[in-house]
């Protein structure tokens, strides 16, 4: 009888799961290995978050529409998928973006970086901070570091002390719901934007260690320019379907739609695990890669190591919605310009940013249309979600009415609902993770990767899916 081959399987088919695979598929085939390898995931399409809506001339991202061009990961794995030729940069005609609060959509500086802006005068003008608040900011100059380097800092505690409560209201949490979220109360600073802190440290507050940095000569990637953020031409989905159809030429066997409802564990060195599906199937694995989410882990480890299924369980999530609308041209007013605008917790408002998608990105709808994509829910600002659709929106057409005076009808709607998708990183999330990775160890054979541990990105988790995958193969010997 044939001796059967090691087999891996990978529960979770998002960005982090199917990166997981590739790279393991391609660290065994560079060494002649044959190693079996399962991807399973619950859902009826491949991708989790990244999902594009193609419908009437139009798309539409259901979940993120782009990713980090300053962080590598994504873009090499678009090269190694020959995806770079589709590679899109923001419309830079049209690159402005502002934030609604005290009643009117004031632009944000295009002096920005990184939430700290090396041009103060344009924030004279632009009437998103007053005159005390801006004199307030000034004043990191001569507020001297943290005394406990490794304290573990919320965002709102850290850039209040920094720069004063109404940069951070008006200027900076904004920024950062619309990246986490989450509420910047909870959120811990190292886990986050850890740039900060060593910025403080090592420069003695934030302004000195901005200006610090751009004295810094630059060094320019070879290539073309890219934006800071860019997607591609048809859509993130591109990406997925490239990474299905190269981890399927590959050999692995691809199971969508399938549910595991049980992670047993024996303890014998080969097939040392059965995945048991809600079906009753049962597959025997020699190695286990867990690309879900923190509380599902939690769920299939709770039988095997109670400590480390609570760990996961504390990390939380917020739910959110996105809701594109597409309207007539003639139909939007004036006052739609640059890439969209943000809307501060302050302001009391459950939608937290919106993005003229068809002004950022160029292609994304017939001509003669607009395309608007609102992003909703997050920390604390979770009950819109108990809308129908309709009643969704219905609400996200008086706030675009009441801020640009968007009032005719859509002549399309597409609401993507996304329940406990976004990880959120409290004080006290780098603990927990490494006590996690410590845990991870009592098993021979597991591994934890995804959005809940080591970075919420695309190429965050590309990288991290990678480094998994790799040492999965190299686990082999």
């Amino acid at each position: 009888m044939e001796t059967p081959l090691p087999h891996v399987v990978i529960i979770g088919g998002g960005i982090s799961g199917l990166s997981t695979a590739l790279a393991f598929q391609e660290a065994c085939q560079q060494v002649g290995r044959s190693i079996d390898c399962t991807v399973i995931d619950s859902q009826q399409q491949w991708g989790g978050k990244i999902l594009t809506h193609h419908v009437q001339g139009l798309i539409i991202e259901g979940g993120p529409d782009s990713f980090l061009s300053i962080k590598p990961w994504a873009r090499d794995l678009c090269e190694q998928l020959g995806l770079s030729h589709q590679l899109m940069n923001t419309n830079e005609e049209h690159n402005r973006t502002f934030c609604f609060t005290r009643g009117k959509l004031r632009e944000i500086p295009q002096g920005l970086v990184s939430f700290i802006p090396t041009r103060v005068s344009s924030l004279f003008f632009s009437g998103l901070i007053s005159w005390g608040g801006i004199f307030r900011m000034g004043a990191d100059w001569f507020i001297p570091p943290l005394r406990q380097p490794d304290y573990d800092e919320s965002l709102a505690s850290f850039f209040c002390r920094r720069v004063g409560q109404e940069a951070f209201d008006r200027l900076i949490e904004p920024l950062v719901a619309g990246i986490y979220a989450g509420d910047a109360r909870e959120l811990s600073l190292k886990a986050t934007f850890p740039r900060f802190r060593e910025l403080e440290q090592k420069y003695g507050g934030l302004i000195k260690g901005v200006l610090a940095q751009r004295s810094k000569p630059k060094s320019s990637p070879s290539g073309s320019k890219s934006s800071m953020f860019v997607t591609l031409r048809g859509g993130l989905g591109t990406l997925i379907d490239a990474l299905i159809q190269r981890v399927e030429s590959n050999g692995a066997d691809l199971r969508l739609g399938q549910q595991v409802s049980d992670l047993q564990m024996t303890n014998t060195t080969s097939n040392g695990y059965n995945v048991v599906l809600q079906n009753g199937e049962m597959l025997k694995a020699d190695r286990v890669v867990l690309a879900t989410p923190a509380y599902v882990s939690s769920k299939l480890m709770k039988p095997h190591h109670e400590f480390l299924s609570n760990l996961l369980g504390q990390i939380p999530y917020a739910s959110t919605a996105t809701v594109s609308l597409a309207y007539r041209a003639e139909d939007v007013p004036k006052s739609v310009q640059g890439f969209g605008f943000v809307i501060p917790r302050k302001e009391g408002k459950s939608l937290i940013a919106a993005t003229w998608t068809s002004l950022k990105w160029p292609n994304r709808t017939q001509p003669n249309q607009t395309l608007v994509r609102c992003y909703v829910g997050g920390a604390g600002r979770e009950a819109v979600l108990d809308y129908d659709d309709g009643a969704l929106v219905n609400y996200v057409r008086g706030e675009l009415s009441a801020i640009v005076g968007m009032t005719q009808a859509p002549i399309y709607t597409k609401v993507f609902r996304w329940e406990r998708s976004m990880p959120q990183y409290t004080c006290g999330h780098l603990d927990r993770l490494q006590q996690i990775r410590e845990c991870e160890q009592d098993f021979n054979g597991l591994y934890l990767t995804g959005a809940a541990y080591e970075g919420i990105g695309i190429p965050d988790c590309i990288r991290e899916g990678t480094r998994i995958g790799k040492e999965l193969a190299e686990s082999f010997g």
